[in-house]
């Protein structure tokens, strides 16, 4: 299954909206996704994960990976709307004690630090 990406300013970051199964084969297409961000300058970014119902190691560690850089460059990334199947890789890996996880993309926006425009810069 293929991996859509898509990009949106949400309020005060910027949100990287994940459709499809991350998994060995479409995880570089997920970090290479999130580095363009940080490159870009976004510094709050929330991984909106509705739409993603199957996440391996691969995906774990490209998350985990963009998190550690997004956080040595002074930002943050969250993840929103997380699935059960999704979740219990998190939960089982204690991923979920470091990286925030919301119910909703809004949930996350309403928890980010002010003072940041749209992308969060």
């Amino acid at each position: 299954m293929a991996l859509l990406l898509s990009v949106r300013p949400g309020r005060g970051c910027t949100v990287l909206e994940v459709r499809g199964e991350l998994d060995l084969a479409t995880s570089p297409q997920l970090r290479e996704g999130l580095q363009r961000l940080v490159d870009a300058g976004d510094r709050q970014v929330v991984v909106d994960l509705a739409e993603v119902g199957f996440m391996d190691s691969s995906g774990l560690g490209a998350l985990v990976v963009m998190f550690k850089a997004l956080r040595d460059a002074g930002g943050r990334l969250c993840l929103a709307a997380v699935q059960p199947a999704v979740r219990s890789v998190l939960t089982v890996t204690s991923v979920d004690r470091v990286v925030d996880i919301y119910d909703s993309v809004q949930a996350a926006e309403a928890d980010l630090p002010s003072g940041h425009d749209a992308t969060g810069r």
